[in-house]
C-alpha cells in the first residue's frame, strides 16, 4: 500500500469506536491519605477535604509566595505502566492570582512544572533521586486558564499532558512549585487503548495507543465465527488518541451463513433457506423442485425423480428427465429410411434437450431384436442429436427393423432409469410406394372433412393402407410449430373427425406396402366449416340420386358399344383359324393396335395358347418354361426368348369372371386395354388403362 493510498483512506475513514481509557492512579478516589514524599518538608502540604458533592478528597497545597527563591517539590507513589508506552495525566487545580496578594515581593509565581522519572522498581527515598531537573524528565510548564481572588471562590482547572515513550516497570510523578500559591485537588494517571471492536466480519482485540500522539498501532484480526477471510492480512490501526482507523483486510460469511447484529455475526440459514457461496448476501428460499431441511444449508437437495446437472449451479433449481417424443414418422424407401418426429410434451424443465436413435434388427423367427451393426449409416449421427430427423441408410432389404426416438436432456444420465422414447417398426422392401398423386376435399362441416385421393401412379405392390397426416395451418406470424396427427385409411378416401370449426389444415397422405410407406403427397390446404351444414332433405337429394343412376346407365351403354364395335372389327381382321377359337372362349375382340389376352387354361394345348397369344413373336423364340402358380393369387407362366426384357403383368382377376391371372409375353407393339371401374378391385381407381411393350 502506498503512503499516499494510505493518507486517503486515513481522510476518508471514520475512527471505528472512540477511544478508551484506563486509569493506572487517580487521587480522587483516595480514603486514606496519600503520603507522597515532598522536599523541603516546608513546601507542600497535604490537606483533607471535601469536593462539590461533599466526598472526602485529599489535595496537596503550597503557598510561600512571601519568600523568595521557592523550589518546593512533590513526588507520588510508584505507578506500574502495564507495559504502556505513553500515559496521560489528568491534573485539577486551583492557583490564586499573584495580583490578590498584597505585599509581596515580585517572585510570585501562578504556574508550576511537571516532571516524571523511570524505574524498574520501587526504589525512590527523600533523597534519591536528587530533586532536580535530571534525573527527573520535564513533561510541561502547567499553567491555570484561570485565577482567583480571596474575594470569590477558586476555579478548578483541569490539564491533561502526555508523555512516553516509556521502557522500565514504572515511574513517579513529580510536581515543582517555583512560588505559587496554588492547591492541587486531584492527579489522575491514564493511558488510551483501542477497545476489543468488530469490524468487516473480523475482531480485534483490545489495543494500547503507540508511544507517540501521531503513532499508529497496528492490531492484527481474526475471523468471527462462521466467517472466511476474503483478502489479508486483516488488521486495524489504532492511533494515539485509542481511536481504530484504517480497516485492511475482510472476512465475509460462510456458505450456509448469513451477516446479522449489525455486520459482526454470521448466523445459521434457517430451514427451507440456503446460501451456496461466502459472502455478504443472505439466505434464499430453496428452487424448485428441491428442500432444505436443516439449518446453515449451502445447497437445497433435490427431491425424488429431480436432479441438477454437473454444470448446474446449487443456485439452480432442480430438473427432471422429458418425456418421449411424439408423432414418429418414418418414410421407408426401398432399403433407406427417414426417421421424423416432434418435441417431448414434457422437456423436465430444462433447454438442453437432445435426442438419440437406436437401431435394431429384429428376427421375428426366434422373437428378438439385437442392435443393428456398424454398417448402417444414420445421419447425421445417432446420438446427441439437436434435430428432429435422421436419415438411415445401408438396411439390409426385406427386413424387419425397429427404431427407439429416446429424448434426453443434461440430467438423464443422472436418473437411474433408461431414457424415455418412441419406437417405430418398419419393413425393408426393394421399393416403397410412390407419392399419392393429390388429394381431394369432398365435403367439409365445422368439425369434420371428408378427402379423397388417387392412388400411387407406382404402387410397387398391394396397396395395405393409407396414413393421413394433418395439422393445423400456422401463420408466417406465428413462430410456434403446429402438431401433426396422423390416422389410417384402408381405401382412398378417409372423413377426418374433431376439428375446429373455420380453421384451415394442412392435409398430406401417403401409401404403405409391406415394403414400408411411400412419400407424402404435396401439402394441400383445406378448411372447415365455420357452421355444421344442416343434413339434406330427401328431396335435395334427389337430383344426385338421379344423375348418379342415369351416368352409370351411359356408362354401361358405352361399354356394350365398344364391345360390339371391337368384336367386329377382330372378326373382320383375324385369321378364321384363330376366330374359331376366340369366339369359342369367348375372348375380347380384339382390334388393330389392341393386346388379346387369353385365359390358358380353357385351352387344351397351352402351346395353341401361347402361340395365339404371342402370335406377332417368331414362334423359334417362344417356348412355355414352367407353370410358376394357379388360383388365388395369380397363377403366372414363366417364358423365355427375346423380349422377356418387356414382361407385362395383367391383372385380369380384376376384369374377367375366371378369377385368374396370367402372365404372358406382350409383342412389341403398343396395344392398351382400358378398364373400367369395378367394385371387385381391392383398391378401385376411378379410371385406369394398361400398356404392354
Amino acid at each position: 500500500m502506498t503512503m499516499d493510498y494510505f493518507l486517503l483512506l486515513c481522510s476518508l475513514l471514520l475512527p471505528v469506536v472512540s477511544a478508551v481509557e484506563e486509569t493506572l492512579m487517580d487521587t480522587k478516589w483516595a480514603t486514606t491519605e496519600l503520603a507522597w514524599t515532598s522536599h523541603p518538608e516546608t513546601g507542600w502540604e497535604e490537606v483533607s477535604g471535601y469536593d462539590d458533592a461533599m466526598n472526602p478528597i485529599r489535595t496537596y497545597q503550597v503557598c510561600n509566595v512571601r519568600e523568595l527563591n521557592q523550589n518546593n517539590w512533590l513526588r507520588s507513589d510508584f505507578i506500574p505502566r502495564k507495559d504502556v508506552l505513553r500515559v496521560y495525566v489528568e491534573m485539577k487545580f486551583t492557583v490564586r492570582d499573584c495580583n490578590s496578594i498584597p505585599n509581596i515581593p515580585g517572585s510570585c509565581k501562578e504556574t508550576f512544572n511537571l516532571f516524571y522519572y523511570e524505574s524498574d522498581s520501587d526504589s525512590a527515598t527523600a533523597t534519591s533521586p536528587f530533586w532536580m531537573e535530571n534525573p527527573y524528565v520535564k513533561v510541561d510548564t502547567i499553567a491555570p486558564d484561570e485565577s482567583f481572588s480571596m474575594l470569590e471562590s477558586g476555579r478548578v482547572n483541569t490539564k491533561v499532558r502526555s508523555f512516553g515513550p516509556l521502557s522500565k516497570a514504572g515511574f513517579y510523578l513529580a510536581f515543582q512549585d517555583l512560588g505559587a500559591c496554588m492547591s492541587l485537588i486531584s492527579v489522575r494517571v491514564f493511558y488510551k487503548k483501542c477497545s476489543t471492536t468488530i469490524a468487516n466480519f473480523a475482531v480485534f482485540p483490545e489495543t494500547a495507543t503507540g508511544a507517540e500522539a501521531t503513532s499508529l498501532v497496528i492490531a492484527p484480526g481474526t475471523c468471527v465465527p462462521n466467517a472466511l477471510e476474503v483478502s489479508v492480512p486483516l488488521k486495524l490501526y489504532c492511533n494515539g488518541d485509542g481511536e481504530w482507523m484504517v480497516p485492511v483486510g475482510a472476512c465475509t460469511c460462510a456458505s450456509g451463513f448469513e451477516p446479522a447484529m449489525k455486520d459482526t455475526q454470521c448466523q445459521a440459514c434457517s430451514p427451507g433457506t440456503f446460501k451456496s457461496k461466502q459472502g455478504d448476501s443472505f439466505c434464499l428460499p430453496c428452487p424448485a423442485n428441491s428442500r432444505a431441511s436443516s439449518g446453515a444449508s449451502s445447497i437445497c437437495s433435490c427431491r425424488n425423480g429431480y436432479y441438477r446437472s454437473d454444470t448446474d449451479s446449487p443456485d439452480s433449481p432442480c430438473t427432471t428427465v422429458p418425456s418421449a417424443p411424439r408423432s414418429v414418422i418414418s418414410s421407408v424407401n426401398e432399403t433407406s429410411l427417414v426417421l421424423e418426429w416432434s418435441d417431448p410434451r414434457d422437456l423436465g424443465g430444462r433447454e438442453d434437450i437432445f435426442y438419440n436413435v437406436i437401431c435394431k434388427k429384429c428376427l421375428p423367427e426366434r422373437g428378438m431384436c439385437s442392435r443393428c451393426d456398424d454398417n448402417v449409416d444414420i445421419s447425421p449421427r445417432h446420438l446427441g442429436l439437436t434435430q428432429r430427423r435422421v436419415a438411415v441408410r445401408n438396411l439390409q432389404a426385406h427386413t424387419q427393423y425397429s427404431f427407439e426416438i429416446q429424448a434426453v436432456n443434461g440430467v438423464s444420465n443422472k436418473s437411474p432409469y433408461a431414457p424415455q422414447f418412441s419406437a417405430v417398426n418398419i419393413t425393408t422392401n426393394q421399393a416403397a410406394p410412390s407419392a399419392v398423386p393429390t388429394v381431394h376435399l369432398m365435403a367439409a362441416t365445422a368439425s369434420t372433412m371428408s378427402l379423397s385421393w388417387l392412388p400411387p401412379e407406382k404402387p410397387n405392390g398391394i396397396i395395405l393402407d393409407y396414413e393421413i397426416k394433418y395439422h393445423e395451418k400456422v401463420s408466417s406470424n406465428d413462430q410456434g410449430e403446429a402438431i401433426a396427427h396422423t390416422m389410417t385409411a384402408q381405401r382412398s378416401n378417409a372423413r377426418i373427425e374433431g376439428l375446429k370449426a373455420g380453421t384451415p389444415y394442412v392435409v398430406q397422405v401417403r401409401a404403405r406396402t409391406v415394403a414400408g410407406y411411400g412419400r407424402y403427397s404435396s401439402p394441400a390446404d383445406f378448411s372447415t366449416n365455420l357452421q355444421t351444414d344442416p343434413p339434406k332433405s330427401w328431396q335435395e337429394q334427389l337430383p344426385l340420386i338421379v344423375g348418379s343412376a342415369t351416368a352409370t346407365l351411359v356408362f354401361i351403354i358405352a361399354v356394350v358399344v365398344i364391345a360390339i364395335v371391337c368384336l367386329r372389327k377382330q372378326r373382320n381382321g383375324s385369321e378364321s383359324e384363330y376366330t374359331e377359337k376366340l369366339q369359342q372362349y369367348k375372348s375380347p375382340i380384339v382390334t388393330p393396335g389392341m393386346k388379346v389376352y387369353i385365359d390358358p387354361f380353357t385351352y387344351e394345348d397351352p402351346n395353341e395358347a401361347v402361340r395365339e397369344f404371342a402370335k406377332e413373336i417368331d414362334v423359334s423364340c417362344v417356348k412355355i418354361e414352367e407353370v410358376i402358380g394357379a388360383g388365388n393369387p395369380p397363377k403366372l407362366l414363366s417364358y423365355r426368348g427375346k423380349t422377356a426384357s418387356h414382361l407385362q403383368a395383367i391383372p385380369l382377376e380384376d376384369f374377367t369372371p375366371s378369377g385368374t391371372f396370367t402372365q404372358f409375353i406382350a409383342s412389341p407393339l403398343l396395344c392398351s386395354f382400358p378398364l373400367p371401374y369395378s367394385s371387385s378391385l381391392r383398391n378401385p381407381p376411378f379410371s385406369q388403362s394398361y400398356r404392354c411393350l
